[in-house]
């Protein structure tokens, strides 16, 4: 395990619909007319647990499978993916209930380590495209750099000064389910590995993994990990998971994931968390202006 010197939060590891079979077409509808697709929730029809394919059933556990292709996406991501820009869209469910869909353009360049150094810190610039009510806001945060503390500033047509705020203080986490520094395709592999091992621990019962090739985020063409435990109990956090890993770029760019259902008619559950990036490019060549709150771009 790669030494971090903050600590991150447990992100959930899966993407789910349902068990019915995914169908090989877009996850997002037409686009609008400021060029950004909205979601489209789409819940399959059969009435099978799961596809005609099944769980992967290895000889220790059903997890294996899955474990074995995170690590290997978490080692390529490691050795060969320094940056990223990606249109991120989240949905997260807070204290307060599910949210709204949240647009932003991302920049992002993952840390690096020399030993037991970071040599390259985990760096984050944020602007948010809509809905209307957060259009405009930018967030920038460099790992132990500005005292740990990120930049923000709010959009809008009235002028408001930016702040210096905690990543973990009550203002930056305000309709946030996690901090600024769990952000990122990196972490997000990080936390499947970390948690898909504790589950491993527990044994094979309720824990069901199958592969589904062939689903569709926009025009890109995914293999999707689905993890599924159908009874609820602790310590497992989920009733149904996917994670849709790019065929061609070999990183997951959607999941999602549901809570138990409520009712017999209830296939999937309530939403717990999404997050998709559209339009990801690998290794742009971001610079330090790309992360300083004095680029001349921003409203920082």
């Amino acid at each position: 395990m790669i030494p971090a010197p903050i600590g991150r939060r447990a992100f959930l590891q899966s993407m789910a619909l349902t068990g019915g079979a995914l169908a090989a077409v877009p996850l997002w509808a037409d686009e609008t007319a400021d060029g950004l697709r909205e979601p489209v929730h789409r819940v399959a029809k059969a009435e099978n647990a799961l596809p005609a394919n099944g769980p992967a059933n290895g000889p220790d556990h059903p997890l294996d499978p899955a474990l074995k292709m995170a690590q290997t996406a978490l080692v390529r991501m490691q050795e060969t993916v320094i940056d990223y820009t990606a249109i991120l869209i989240k949905r997260e469910r807070t204290k307060s209930g599910l949210g709204d869909y949240e647009y932003m353009a991302a920049k992002i360049r993952n840390r690096k380590m020399e030993g037991d150094q970071v040599k390259v810190p985990l760096s984050v610039y944020l602007k948010f495209l809509k809905p209307d009510n957060i259009k405009g806001r930018e967030v920038l945060w460099i790992e132990g750099q500005n005292n740990n503390k990120l930049r923000a500033h709010e959009g809008g047509v009235i002028p408001i000064p930016a702040l210096w705020l905690d990543p973990d203080g009550a203002l930056a986490m305000r309709g946030n389910r996690y901090p600024i520094y769990d952000i990122g395709i990196e972490n997000l592999v990080f936390k499947l590995l970390e948690k898909g091992h504790a589950v491993r621990k527990l044994g094979p019962e309720n824990c069901e993994v199958w592969m589904t090739e062939g689903a569709k985020v926009n025009d890109r063409v995914c293999t999707v990990m689905n993890v599924k435990h159908p009874q609820q109990r602790a310590p497992y956090e989920f009733f149904l998971a996917q994670i849709f890993i790019d065929d061609e770029l070999q990183v997951p760019i959607r999941y999602i994931a549901y809570s138990w259902p409520t009712s017999p008619d209830d296939k999937t559950g309530p939403v717990l968390e999404e997050y998709t990036y559209l339009k990801l490019k690998l290794n742009v060549g971001l610079k330090d202006v790309d992360f300083d709150v004095n680029n001349p771009d921003y409203n920082l």
